[in-house]
């Protein structure tokens, strides 16, 4: 897993959101302010600061602008190197995320023993998502990861309630203190907590007053953890600056009604609090969708489930089902349902209700949680469980290694490969801007001093890497002569002048599974 993330950090150009979360981390860094992308806690891009303090970048914040044009100017405007930045932005994912490949073994080997927790192990390290994802400067695995830890930390609180109770409530705030998706988890695991200490005191007196008592502990025991929660929180924004300086930038939306009530409620700082207001904001716009090659305005609850279905390997969907239900239907493992399954449906419906299509990165703990869940199919006595346990694994990995170093289009044999995703899915599912590199490489190669037209979709600038490219769509369509090559994401929405153009146009190379490139 580790060579996989590696191998892809380095071969990958930034992806769309990474630029605003490294120009970020610079300002953290250098100015300790919390000005930029406020619609993300601090945590995750501190973690990324940590990689990029060795770089010694240069940065003039001065007259910079957005965020976007902040982390234009960080990676292609300051006489830095693009390729070393991202590099060293991307290890301290690239680290977490092997960390908590740790996590899901402890876990798995806690409910089904060693031999489980190496299959968990094994489905959790050989994930195309987890492995895409993890190789990349964003927040979704952190935030994801420390949900996993928290839960895990909770189970092992039915044991050692005083021991790890605060460790889980750290975990939990720094879920989220690294992306605001995590707060629909943070009732479920306080309940888990009660639940933790019932369990412990179960041996405790049985008469009426016992159970009031255990209730009591119970509701201590989550206020710990919900005071830890958000004293990490706090740290998380102090650390960037230790005064708080905070002035709301402008368009920052007004949400009113529950949402309202819910964001001036939250003991959180200001700058979380309108942050969650500019969520709020981007949940309540109409977006753009794509889904098994139809376009769409707005969102699907269906989305993720069927995104899922298409970007998961088979055997791995056949070992998360199997899991799930061997966890609710064996005694033995019934208890760790609530804690395994109950955090996932819940994270999946929130996920579910968001008006953003965008992927499978606002998912990405089911990969987490079902990796553990499979173990469960390890205390399951007849021999042929574990064969058929074994070859889906195999499976599994076939699949995963025959995608390097190509995690991000990742789909399953089903739908027919990589190669193919882009005709069911799009954005972070397939073309996130990450080939930009590749593709500089393979004109050079392949196509010298050919005439490109070029439809990007992506942060990065094609110029810095070698490709001198014009817009197809601002000349008649009689002067576009020569290689036109286009962004999957845009070839699966082209509509216009574009879609005219792609349809007289003979495809005749792709790069990456996430760019095709075009004769005319």
């Amino acid at each position: 897993m580790a060579v996989a993330m590696v191998t892809t950090a380095v071969e990958q150009t930034p992806t769309i959101d990474e630029p605003v979360y490294v120009g970020t981390a610079e300002v953290y860094l250098r100015e300790h302010s919390l000005r930029f992308n406020p619609e993300h806690p601090p945590l995750g891009k501190l973690i990324i600061a940590t990689g990029l303090a060795l770089t010694h970048a240069h940065l003039d914040t001065a007259s910079v602008g957005d965020q976007t044009a902040l982390g234009r100017r960080v990676l292609y405007e300051s006489g830095n190197d693009p390729w070393r930045l991202m590099l060293w932005a991307r290890l301290p994912v690239i680290a977490l995320t092997l960390l908590f490949g740790l996590v899901v073994f402890a876990f798995a080997r806690d409910l089904a023993g060693s031999v489980g927790g190496v299959v968990s192990l094994a489905l959790y390290a050989f994930s195309p998502d987890v492995i895409a994802h993890g190789s990349l400067a964003t927040l979704d695995v952190p935030a994801a990861g420390f949900v996993l830890t928290s839960v895990w930390l909770l189970w092992r609180a039915r044991r050692r309630p005083r021991v790890h109770l605060p460790s889980a409530g750290v975990a939990l705030g720094a879920a989220v203190a690294t992306k605001m998706s995590a707060l629909p988890a943070v009732p479920v695991l306080l309940l888990l907590a009660v639940l933790s200490v019932w369990y412990a005191r179960r041996t405790d007196d049985p008469t009426p007053r016992g159970t009031v008592r255990r209730l009591a502990l119970g509701g201590a025991a989550a206020v710990v953890v919900a005071l830890v929660t958000v004293a990490v929180v706090w740290a998380a924004y102090l650390a960037v600056d230790p005064r708080l300086r905070w002035t709301a930038p402008g368009g920052v939306p007004a949400v009113h009604g529950l949402r309202g009530l819910a964001v001036d409620w939250l003991p959180f700082p200001e700058a979380y609090r309108d942050g969650m207001r500019v969520q709020f904001g981007f949940e309540n716009t109409t977006w753009h969708g794509f889904l098994l090659g139809r376009q769409y305005d707005g969102s699907l609850w269906y989305y993720l489930p069927v995104a899922l279905l298409v970007k998961t390997p088979l055997g791995m969907l056949a070992l998360w089902l199997a899991g799930a239900v061997t966890m609710v239907t064996v005694p033995r493992l019934r208890p760790a349902a609530p804690y395994v399954l109950v955090p996932t449906a819940v994270l999946l419906a929130a996920a579910m209700d968001g008006a953003r299509n965008f992927g499978v990165r606002y998912a990405l703990f089911i990969p987490m949680f079902l990796a553990v869940a499979a173990a469960g199919l390890l205390v399951l006595r007849p021999r042929w469980v574990h064969a058929v346990t074994a070859a889906l694994v195999l499976f599994v990995a076939v699949s995963s290694l025959r995608t390097y170093p190509y995690y991000l289009p990742y789909s399953n044999e089903a739908f027919g490969g990589p190669s193919r995703t882009h005709l069911r899915l799009h954005d972070a599912n397939v073309d996130w801007g990450q080939d930009l590199g590749r593709l500089a490489d393979r004109l050079r190669q392949r196509y010298p001093d050919e005439k490109i037209w070029l439809v990007y979709k992506g942060s990065g600038v094609p110029s810095w890497y070698g490709i001198h490219a014009s817009d197809p769509r601002k000349v008649p369509a009689h002067e576009v002569h020569g290689l036109l090559v286009v962004s999957d994401s845009s070839v699966a929405k082209a509509e216009g002048r574009l879609a005219a153009l792609i349809d007289s146009s003979e495809p005749i190379d792709e790069v990456g599974h996430s760019i095709t490139i075009y004769r005319r």
